[in-house]
């Protein structure tokens, strides 16, 4: 642990949040279309309807702002995860929250012509719960009961599950593939603002309906036997945190579709810098979801210029190894 005290643990946020805004301007100002600085700050203060302007205005601004919700999301995600399946290795994408969003969004586009901003967001929330709840059902069938490995590998069985039956899906009917595309490529690029303010208000109530639990969190990571001991209600607060990750898994997918190992990746490092404290684990993981996922979306600007690479393969070829090495460490127990 880095950060040792309250003390340090605040001006480690407070740092934090000041890189948070230097990446996001740098995603503001990076890119294909050469700008500076200077030409950002001109855009806000004397728009001249160049294209520059529109492009800082209309594409690089709003793409900034749903790289740190969604990033946040999902690392807030992840940490809550890891803490009700007591495993380090869960997160939205590896438990099968991610595909099963997509798969239910893939359905509404083909078969029902959705296109509402606002039901796809009600309609990646009930998929993210459906594959909780069949992820579940799966882990605590035989004589042991739920165990953390057996989550893992349920969890696996149905994102691969969802997975192949929204490429199958796909195939079916190809005239949805380009709509559909849109949501499964995993990128925060070509988003309308509008979609993140569809979601926003259920990003923010299950953020801080987690940052409010946080000291039950705590309590409850000693045991469950401990927390009832201490009479906590052990009960409702695993149905808070479930809320609340649904919620934060299923509103990203509905934005910026099904972008992967940022609910693993940001968790382990807080963890390393702050300790097992979640009144800091959820905010240092907000911020620094923030910065990766910036970060990444930043780096698959250059990759293959003029083209972009999808952030879900920027993240995903990061968090792989990061994967294999939490694996191989011993990070679970069965």
């Amino acid at each position: 642990m880095l950060l040792k005290n309250n003390r340090g643990k605040t001006f480690g946020l407070i740092g934090s949040i000041c890189i948070l805004l230097i990446c996001m301007g740098l995603s503001i100002v990076l890119g294909y279309t050469n700008t500076s600085i200077q030409t950002a700050i001109e855009a806000f203060q004397h728009f001249d309807g160049s294209n520059e302007h529109i492009i800082i205005q209309q594409v690089r601004l709003p793409r900034a702002l749903i790289g740190v919700a969604i990033g946040s999301s999902l690392a807030i995600a992840g940490a809550l995860m890891q803490v009700l399946m007591k495993n380090p290795l869960a997160s939205p994408d590896i438990i099968g929250i991610n595909a099963g969003a997509s798969f239910f969004i893939v359905v509404a586009l083909m078969f029902y012509s959705i296109s509402s901003l606002q039901a796809f967001t009600w309609i990646a929330f009930a998929g993210a719960a459906f594959a909780s709840c069949i992820v579940y059902f799966f882990s605590g069938m035989g004589n042991a009961g739920s165990t953390p490995m057996k989550l893992i590998l349920a969890g696996a069985a149905i994102a691969a599950l969802f997975s192949s039956l929204t490429q199958g899906l796909l195939v079916m009917d190809e005239s949805a593939l380009d709509q559909a595309l849109f949501w499964l490529a995993g990128s925060v690029q070509g988003r309308d603002l509008d979609i993140l303010l569809a979601v926003l208000p259920y990003l923010l109530v299950a953020t801080i309906l987690a940052l409010s639990i946080s000291p039950k969190i705590n309590v409850l990571t000693m045991g469950e036997d401990v927390a009832k001991g201490l009479g906590l209600q052990t009960g409702t607060v695993n149905l808070t945190m479930t809320v609340c990750f649904v919620l934060l898994a299923g509103g990203s997918v509905a934005v910026a579709g099904p972008i992967g190992f940022v609910g693993i990746i940001v968790p382990h490092i807080v963890r390393t810098l702050v300790g097992t404290d979640f009144r800091w684990i959820l905010p240092y993981c907000g911020v620094l979801g923030g910065i990766l996922l910036l970060l990444a979306d930043i780096g698959a600007r250059y990759i293959i210029m003029p083209e972009e690479v999808p952030v879900g393969v920027m993240t995903a070829f990061i968090g792989t190894p990061f994967f294999i090495y939490i694996a191989r460490k011993g990070g679970y127990k069965s």
